[in-house]
Parts: structure tokens; sequence; C-alpha cells
């Protein structure tokens, strides 16, 4: 177990001796700047003072100012850095509001604030759920869930190690708390921050986490595993040291420098054992343990032949965790064999380096970062990397059919992670909507999914979730899917998941229902695109489908997505033009600032331009523009020398210049938006122009105040097809909207 509190020295007035508590954070690591640490100590003693609070002693342990010490100490030994110390020693001033986040920025720096940021951000998370449902955790998926948000919160590794620092103090100062916080701070810990520490590979905080936890939660069970190990305390210390002895003569005679220890087996892992194995303590193998540290790898198989040559190996009980690590990067080997007097006795075998990658798990890499030490180096990042797929773990891909290429969106570790009403985590891909929601957490939910409310304000069902908000789905007694959830420029749903849920809905009605529906969403939208009719058994062989029922089926089952019938239905119109063109229009093609090459007129607009035969600069030059009588701006370059005279001669006439970017070329297309007449009408459609990033050219709005509606009449620049329905369904989702439609006399 991690033991921190017999280095905190305390004065005659129950006060902290920090000399000589410094003394011992630099005896762990001599690198460490003490006036900066001391510095650190005085501005969280300062703020503690400041807030009216008098020190307490130690063993009280309920000081922010103690906490930080506590929490610096249990740092220093995993071998962390001096940011991270000395954002452990402000940090719980600052969570409980006796200095500010500011303060501690302008006083220590960005790096130092960031790091307490982050962990009052994983403590947000904790707090934010109600304990009385969130603790009691109704399944294991729901621990993962909360757990893999927590890491999903961490930007950098050294955060989750602060946070199982100040959790470890925490667990330690509940001893004389009353039973229902004991058990709340316990089950917290078991249920997400001892397996946190285990994933990350510390076993010198995981232990501690567990015992303590276990001691809380399970008391009755704790105190009798603890009493049967204490009866035999000093038989087993002897016994283990003559074991020792034995073995360290054996290996010395042999040529292998090592290092033995006997180990203690924790509680909860043995009762843990005994539970999964159905054993009594006495059928507990690794009750009695030694533990062989020694230089190289192929010493670690010597010493076990050593082992297997002086006793019994017991069948079934070895594992090689050299050659087949566990998941958390954990490498020894372990046997079991009968002893001397016949007693069982576990053997665990490692080299140094692995007993102290062990121990401290990532943190045994810090000191190698930033260094040119390769292999190590790259360890350390593998473990990080490793820490962040924890987002993957037990992913639930869903029924996909086929839907595979999508599976990439799924997967990524770009996730969001949000609540239900009753305080459980559900993750989910990052740009996931309500409806993405509803179909994660079952089925029906989705199908009957009518509304959503998001921190209990209603929200649109295509809003796009971020992680901590709490998502409650309005559902109806007799719902369905609709099509136009399947329509991708509507944004309702963004996980394959939900959409092959929706997909397979569909599939299940009647073949004439699909093919009504699918002739009326491709009437709607050449009509509301404005293009010509076209013969549907044409357009099904562009498709790839025999014939225009099939393709009907397929569009109106969402086998068959709209945007590709369109597309297809755009090259019958013009089969010589590209597929996202509207070449078809009588209209020229614009271009918005122009080729590369074309000149850029600052604050003015196009004006005529022609290029100075002087200089005759290319694009990538520094030009400057002189504006002439009659013949619009001549392009010099800067360097030019007439250039130049001109410019000292007449300087209001020279002007700001650049090349224009690259062309994008678009098209003027006229819409037509009906609407009930309401305040706030404009802008809205306003608002979806400028998140389209569209260019309006023109705007006529009429009201007609007998039938309480208004036309509007936009010319916009549209670059393809795809735009345009994107655009129309965007305006169709507004309030009060009747149509959006592209005009038909356009």
């Amino acid at each position: 177990m991690v033991q921190v509190r017999a280095h905190q020295p305390v004065n005659v007035d129950g006060s902290i001796n920090l000399h000589a508590w410094l003394d011992h954070i630099q005896s762990v690591d001599p690198n460490l700047d003490r006036e900066a640490l001391l510095d650190a100590c005085g501005f969280a003693r300062t703020a503690e003072e400041n807030s009216g609070q008098v020190e307490h002693t130690w063993a009280e342990g309920t000081s922010s100012f103690h906490t930080g010490l506590q929490m610096a100490e249990i740092l220093a030994d995993l071998k962390l850095d001096q940011d991270s110390l000395i954002a452990a020693i402000v940090y719980r001033a600052v969570r409980e509001g006796k200095a500010t986040l500011e303060s501690a920025a302008e006083h220590f720096g960005p790096v130092v604030a960031k790091l307490i940021e982050g962990v009052l951000r994983m403590a947000a998370i904790s707090e934010s759920l109600n304990p009385r449902k969130s603790m009691v955790l109704g399944s294991q998926t729901q621990v993962d869930n909360l757990r893999r948000m927590l890491v999903a919160m961490v930007d950098d590794v050294r955060v989750a190690l602060i946070k199982l620092a100040e959790r470890t103090c925490a667990i330690r100062a509940v001893k004389n708390a009353t039973e229902e916080r004991r058990n709340r701070v316990a089950r917290e810990v078991a249920d997400i921050y001892a397996p946190l520490a285990h994933r990350l590979g510390i076993g010198h905080i995981k232990w501690e986490l567990e015992d303590l936890s276990f001691r809380y939660l399970e008391p009755q069970q704790y105190k009798q595993i603890a009493t049967l190990l204490h009866e035999r305390r000093l038989d087993r210390e002897q016994y283990i040291a003559d074991v020792m002895q034995q073995l360290r003569d054996e290996l010395t005679a042999t040529g292998i420098k090592s290092d033995l220890s006997g180990r203690a087996k924790h509680i909860y892992s043995i009762w843990r054992k005994m539970q999964r194995k159905g054993l009594e303590f006495s059928q507990i193998y690794d009750v009695r343990a030694v533990r062989v540290l020694v230089p190289e790898v192929r010493d670690c198989y010597t010493a076990l032949g050593i082992v297997h040559t002086l006793w019994r190996h017991i069948a079934r009980e070895f594992d090689d965790y050299i050659a087949n690590p566990k998941e958390n990067g954990y490498r020894s080997l372990h046997t079991a064999v009968i002893g001397p007097e016949g007693k069982v006795l576990e053997v665990q075998i490692r080299t140094h380096a692995m007993h102290e990658e062990a121990e401290l798990g990532v943190c045994a890499h810090w000191r190698y970062k930033g260094t040119d030490v390769k292999s190590a180096s790259n360890h350390y990042e593998e473990k990080i990397s490793w820490l962040r797929q924890v987002l993957e773990w037990h992913e639930e891909l869903g029924d996909i059919g086929g839907l595979a290429d999508q599976l990439r969106v799924d997967i990524e570790p770009d996730r969001v992670y949000v609540f239900t009403p009753d305080g459980h985590a559900i993750d989910l891909p990052k740009g996931a909507t309500p409806l993405d929601f509803a179909y994660r957490v079952h089925t029906e939910i989705g199908h009957n999914c009518r509304g959503a409310k998001i921190n209990g304000r209603i929200v649109p069902l295509n809003y796009q979730l971020q992680t901590g908000e709490q998502v409650e789905i309005i559902t109806g007694k007799q719902g369905s899917p609709s099509r136009d959830w399947l329509n991708p420029n509507l944004g309702y749903v963004n996980t394959s998941r939900a959409r092959a849920k929706i997909v397979h809905w569909f599939k299940f009605q009647a073949r004439d229902q699909n093919v009504a529906a699918g002739k009326a969403m491709v009437e709607r939208e050449l009509s509301r695109l404005a293009l010509p009719p076209v013969d549907f058994n044409t357009l099904a062989e562009k498709v790839n489908y025999k014939g225009a029922e099939d393709m009907l089926a397929a569009l109106g089952a969402g086998d068959l997505r709209l945007a590709q019938v369109m597309h297809a239905a755009q090259q019958l119109v013009e089969p010589d033009k590209g597929l996202d063109t509207l070449d078809h229009l009588p209209r020229k093609p614009t271009n918005k600032p122009g080729k590369r090459g074309d000149v850029q007129i600052q604050g003015v607009g196009n004006l005529l331009t022609q290029i100075a035969g002087c200089c005759q600069p290319v694009p990538g030059d520094a030009i400057v523009g002189y504006i002439t009588l009659g013949r619009g701006v001549t392009i010099h370059r800067q360097d030019c020398a007439n250039a130049l005279q001109l410019a000292s001669r007449e300087p209001e006439r020279t002007i700001q210049v650049s090349w224009g970017p690259v062309p994008v070329q678009t098209y003027p297309v006229d819409i037509v938006i009906k609407a009930f007449d309401r305040s706030g009408l404009l802008r809205d459609v306003s608002q979806i122009l400028l998140n389209e990033r569209i260019n309006v050219l023109a705007v006529n709005t009429r009201s007609n105040r007998e039938e309480n509606t208004a036309n509007m009449l936009l010319t916009i620049e549209i670059p393809g097809l795809d735009a345009l329905g994107r655009l129309l369904g965007r305006i169709s989702q507004l309030p009060n909207i009747i149509e959006a439609r592209r005009n038909r006399a356009a």
C-alpha cells in the first residue's frame, strides 16, 4: 500500500514543518525545485487562512492545505513532474473556492492551471450525478461507460493521476465520517478509480484503493479475512524469510544477481479470488508469496527453472505475463509451488524495470519523456495511446448490415458522453443527435421518438449532443420512423446503428407502401429542385435497378439514397454536364473571386484591372495597384521603379491589391419560401444562409396580411444540387415554413 502520512512532519502546535516535508520530497526526486514547491505551499496555506479556516492537524484530515500536501507526496512517489506536484498542492484550494483558477494561472503559469482545470472537470462529472442512483450502478456496462467518460475528459494523463491521488486522500479521510459518506466515497472509488488505477497499471495505488473501499463496503468480510491473516502473520513471516534465504542461495550459486522480498497479498484480492473460484481461505495459494527481481528477461526464466527444481509446481497455476502481457501492460512470471513443510507458495519473477512499471504504470515513463531514450519514450506514448483507446472498449456496433462503410465513423475515439434522466452515461460518436441517442438506448424508443429535451429544454431532433448533457426522449404511443430521418441533408441521424434500425423498420413494411413512399419522395424532390420530369424506368437503369418499381421500393425502404437518385436525374437532363452542376439553367455560371492570377481589389470589390507592361508581375509577386484615368487599375510589382515613382508623386491613387484565391464556381438560383408570417422569420432564414456560407444576390419579401403569410424570393449562388437540397431542407425545418423550393420560373 501507499504509505504517505509517515512523511508529514508536524510541529508541536500541530502545524506542518514544511522544510522537513520538503526534505522528504526532494529525497524522492532531487531534481524538484524546492523554492517553487515552497511557493505553492505558501499559496495554498494563505488561501486557506484567508478563507477563515483554522489549520487542522493531520489526523483530522479536513484541511485543503493538508490534503494538497498528501496528494503531492503520493505523486512524488509516483515520480511525477514538478508541475503535477504544484497543481496537486493548489488543487483543493481552487476546488473549495478558497482561490480562483485565474489567480493560480497568474501565479504558476498556464500548464499548472490547465492541470487543475482538468481535474476540476473530472470532479464536475462525478458531482453532476445523483450519488444514490449513479454510484450504485446498475450494470458493469454502466460502470465502464462512466469510467470511459472520465478518461475522455483527460487531455493529459497527469490529470487522471492527480485525480487518483485526490481520491486516495479522500478515502483515507473518511475513516471517522458518517457511514453514508464512507459508503458513497468507497463505492465511487471501487467502481471508478480503483479500476482506472488498474487500467493505468498503477498497482501502487490500486491495492490501497481496493482494500479501503472493500473495508467500508463489506466490513464483516474484510474483518474476517484480516483476522485470518493476522493469526498467521508471525508464522508466515518466518516461513517466507526461510524460503527467501534458500532461494537466494540457489540464485547466487547460479550467478544470478537478485533482490527478494516477501509480498503481502492484499485483502480485497484474497476475497475476490475466493468469490471468483469458490475457494476457502486455506485454498488461496498466494497468501504466502515471494517476489524475485532480476536484471534481464533471460534471468527470469532461469530463476523460474530454479524455483521448479527446488519445489514441485502446482498444475494450472503458472502464468507467463512476459510473453503475454496483461492489457494494462503488466509483465511478470507467476507460479505456485508446494514449498517447504508442504505449504503452498506463490513466486513472482520479473526484472527491475517490469517491477517499476507494475508499481507505477504510466508514471514509470515520465522520466523518459522528451529525452533521447527512444524505446522507453515509444513505450510511454503507447501507454498514452492505450489510455485513449479505453473509449472504444465494449463498443456496440449494432445491426449495421450493409453499412460497413460507415463503421469507421462510429469507432473513432472522438466521442461525446451524455446522461439519461436516471443518471446513466451513454457514449456516442461526436455529432450524434437525440435520435442517435434514442436508438442507442432502445430500438422501440427510437421508433416512437417524437421529441427530445436537453437539460429540460426542448430541442430539434437534429440537435448535436455535447458531453455532459442530460437527454430525455419524448415518445408517442403508436409512433413510427419518418423517412425524413434517412435524409442526410436534414441531419437527423449520424450513426450507422440508428440508420440501420430505421432502414430495418422500413424493410418490413409492405412493398406497395414503399413504392408509393419512394415515388412521393422523388416527385417531391424533383418539384422542390425544379428539375424537369424524367422517365422513372430510365432513371432506375441509371442507378442500377431493373425497373422503376424496384428503384422506388428500395428508395422507400431506405436502401437507396435520395441524393443518388437526384444526381442520376440531373445527368438525364444534361448528360454531358458534371454531376454537381446546375448547367441546365439558362443563366451563365459565375465565379467567386476569381482564378489564381486574377486580382482582388481590397475594399471595393471587382474593378477593371490590367497588368503593367513595365514589370509584368505574375501570381506570387508582391503587388500594388495604381488607379489610372479611364483604364481602371494597373497592377505593378511593389519593387517596380515606375510604381515607386508614382506612389511618391500621387500616393492617393495607390491602392492595396492581392492575387485572387482558387476559383469556386457557383450558379445563381432563385428559391421561393412561403411561410406563415412571424417576427424574426427573415432573420432565421438569413442565419441558415450564413451557416451554409451561401451568398445572397437579391431578396424580395412580400406579406399577405389577409392570409397572414409571407412570400420570399431569394436569388442565391449555389455550387451544386447537393448544396441546394441541403439548404432547402434546413429552411423547411424552421417554424411556420409552408414550403421552400426552387423557383420554376428561374
